[in-house]
């Protein structure tokens, strides 16, 4: 494993705590009507119930986190579904290059789809041995540990696969499309 400060991005500052940033108030979940789909530029488009989702096959994962705003967590234990796992369910057609992630409140991000088949990239459901809070993101959140957080887009309801790339609820707001951390890619 890399040291500690190697797995620090350029003026990150380590914190225990996990603070707590999104826009507008956290949405109520209700597992009786939620639901998550898969669509756009697939064969199988698919539409799961909350009982469904966590049905699918599951995976822990421990990665860091790496906020826009300067803070970085490391060492986050994450369970739920492989990004992998839907795009083989839904197999997508060879001209779908990228996914725009729909959550709550239609904020939106996208990402390609190569970046998202890293064996770290998941939806998920739990946090450190528990529930993912709705604050953070509950009852489902995308990690993508390579990107700035904002990327790793909290209470997520649908995947909708394209061939080109749409810019996201921050990105249209000035914030980096690609939000590499490593690059400091913050604002574009």
């Amino acid at each position: 494993m890399r040291s500690v400060k190697k797995r620090i991005p350029p003026n990150q500052a380590v914190t225990d705590k996990f603070p707590i940033l999104h826009v507008g108030p956290v949405p109520q979940f209700d597992p009786r009507n939620w639901d998550f789909s898969a669509a756009g530029l697939v064969k199988n488009p698919l539409t799961l119930t909350w009982d469904g989702f966590l049905k699918l096959p599951k995976i822990s994962s421990t990665s860091d986190f790496h906020c826009v705003t300067g803070w970085s967590r490391l060492d986050n234990e994450w369970e739920g579904v492989l990004f992998k796992t839907i795009h083989s369910m839904v197999k997508p057609l060879s001209n779908a290059k990228y996914v725009t992630v729909v959550a709550e409140r239609d904020y939106t991000t996208s990402l390609p789809i190569e970046e998202l088949m890293n064996d770290d990239v998941l939806l998920a459901y739990k946090f450190n041995g528990s529930e993912l809070k709705p604050e953070h993101g509950g009852p489902l959140r995308l990690v993508v540990p390579n990107k700035y957080a904002y990327k790793s887009a909290k209470w997520v309801r649908k995947l909708v696969f394209t061939e080109r790339q749409e810019l996201g609820y921050w990105e249209v707001r000035g914030y980096s499309n690609t939000a590499d951390p490593r690059k400091e890619e913050r604002y574009s």
